[in-house]
């Protein structure tokens, strides 16, 4: 593994699991009033195309921390769609 893939790995593991804990906060709450609508929906589809741009490339740390990155700020998204 070259060094550079590593520091991808790090670094997508450190802004991926940077959303934790408000996704802890959201689901324990079920409050979304802090996000804006337009802001989860625009994170959520870049983090989308990242996710298409790492397969295309087959760039494994993009793949792995924007497939969780979607994931999690998914949740997000959900949930400010289902708690208004």
């Amino acid at each position: 593994m070259e060094y550079a893939e590593i520091i991808g790995l790090v670094a997508g593991f450190l802004t991926t699991f940077a959303f934790l804990p408000q996704v802890f906060k959201t689901i324990r709450t079920k409050s979304t009033t802090d996000f804006s609508i337009i802001w989860i929906s625009t994170l959520t589809f870049g983090i989308l195309l990242w996710l298409v741009f790492g397969i295309l490339s087959d760039n494994l740390p993009i793949i792995l921390a924007n497939a969780a990155s979607l994931f999690l700020a998914g949740i997000i998204l959900v949930y400010k769609l289902i708690y208004k």
